[in-house]
């Protein structure tokens, strides 16, 4: 028992020790008093806690790794088990979720780890490449995610027609398989070119990062400007469609003018607008009724507006990963393309905050999902009460059906009782020939004058 309490005072001990240290303004630990204290033997106080400020940021990068692994996973399972969320665009989200997940749990912690000990690699030199490796695909990955659902959604609203041949599972899976070799094709070479010559992935020997200028330049130009500059044109691109459409429907343009501009609005019809403006007048001597001057189809204008919900939430996605990520790629540019005429200090230092703003951004979304999404919301929700179940679907209430296969009335009313004694009322003029239909699960008066004879159709 003492040994056991020894060994857990000892790890409290450490762990307490990695999460507090001082701390100063240029994020810089103190690595001495790691060595001095894994080479403490005289049995005394296995660290020696400065006085003045503690290192509070270190915690707080735990806390974000924390979050950002269970936020991440939060959308993960949403998408999954939310049938609501099985679309497409969803799909992409959470290959993006499972990416930001991959920060969290491999590259982050590293990072940290390469912060507390001062930027000296503590690790075996060969796991730096793939560390730096690992950093670069997940990184590229998020940007390549966006891009692909920017564009994705475009096509969908431009050309829904051709869109909806190639919209399903598959095709989804497809399009975010190519995604991830994309990813895998960019950092690839970065092991590579690491194992081969150290001098690539070390700067003085000991600090790992990637120190090939050309593959800098290279890279931050393919996996980031390259596709943001592609994202925000098909962004801003989507937004002027949806605005045309607006206005479209609300000059009072018909759905067949929509049909070819969003793939929602072709699942909203006015058949029954369209029949009662082409019916033939019953009374010949009453005057028509007035025309309205707008016909602005509900289910119209709802999926127009939910188009643009999905593009409001979205475009905050774009936007804070943008403001993320954009500090440190232009920052590894700069410092590439000036070379020794910068502080080149200064920019290390620039670039080790930067990189963990973007990291951060990789814990961002989910919260976004959560604020802008009651679906995700609800979803987030229930899973932290422990609750895994899907929502209970209502009732649905079995209406007998009545299917018509000849209508030669003017006129007919069929109203359906729930009592076991169910009527059929039925209005149409003694002059007029035999109504020929079907029922089901009805009783109808016969008419001795009128011909009701039942039929089994497809119908």
């Amino acid at each position: 028992m003492v040994n056991l309490g020894t060994a857990v005072r000892s790890l409290l001990v450490h762990l307490i020790g990695l999460l507090v240290w001082q701390f100063d303004i240029s994020i810089s630990p103190v690595a001495a008093i790691v060595t001095d204290t894994f080479n403490s033997s005289d049995g005394g106080r296995l660290f020696q806690f400065p006085d003045g400020v503690q290192n509070w940021p270190a915690l707080s990068i735990v806390v974000i790794i924390i979050m950002t692994i269970g936020g991440n996973i939060l959308v993960i399972m949403a998408v999954s088990m939310e049938k609501k969320l099985h679309n497409a665009t969803n799909y992409f989200l959470m290959s993006l979720a499972i990416a930001d997940m991959l920060v969290g749990l491999l590259v982050m912690p590293l990072s940290l780890l390469a912060i507390l000990y001062d930027y000296v690699w503590p690790l075996p030199r060969y796991l730096c490449p793939v560390w730096i490796s690992l950093d670069v695909l997940f990184s590229t990955a998020s940007i390549m995610h966006l891009c692909a659902i920017s564009l994705d959604r475009y096509v969908a609203i431009r050309n829904p027609i051709e869109h909806s041949r190639f919209n399903s599972r598959t095709k989804a899976i497809m399009k975010i398989a190519i995604v991830w070799a994309i990813s895998i094709g960019v950092s690839v070479p970065i092991p590579v070119i690491g194992l081969r010559d150290e001098s690539k992935v070390f700067v003085n020997n000991t600090t790992c990062v990637l120190n090939d200028p050309n593959f800098v330049l290279i890279g931050s130009f393919v996996a980031f400007f390259i596709p943001l500059t592609i994202m925000v044109i098909t962004y801003f691109l989507t937004i002027y469609v949806l605005r045309r459409q607006t206005l479209m429907l609300l000059r009072g343009h018909t759905e067949e003018e929509l049909r070819n501009i969003s793939l929602n609005f072709l699942k909203c019809c006015c058949k029954k607008g369209d029949e009662e403006e082409n019916a033939p007048n019953p009374n010949p001597d009453q005057k028509p009724r007035r025309k309205k001057k707008e016909k602005r189809p509900r289910g119209t204008m709802q999926a127009i507006n939910n188009e643009k919900k999905a593009s409001k939430v979205l475009g905050i996605v774009f936007f804070v990963f943008l403001i993320m990520w954009c500090p440190f790629f232009i920052t590894n540019i700069l410092s590439v393309l000036c070379g020794k005429a910068c502080n080149q200090k200064l920019m290390e230092k620039l670039l080790n905050v930067f990189v963990w703003i973007g990291y951060v951004c990789s814990g961002i979304n989910p919260l976004v999902y959560t604020l802008f999404n009651k679906i995700y919301r609800r979803a987030f929700s229930k899973y932290l009460r422990c609750d895994y179940k899907p929502d209970k679907k209502p009732p649905v209430r079995q209406i007998p059906r009545v299917a018509a296969t000849a209508l030669s009335g003017r006129e007919l009313n069929v109203n359906i009782y729930r009592h076991t004694n169910e009527r059929v009322v039925r209005k149409a003029n003694d002059t007029e020939p035999g109504i020929e239909m079907q029922v089901e699960n009805l009783e109808l008066p016969v008419n001795p004058s009128n011909v009701v004879s039942e039929r089994i159709s497809s119908v």
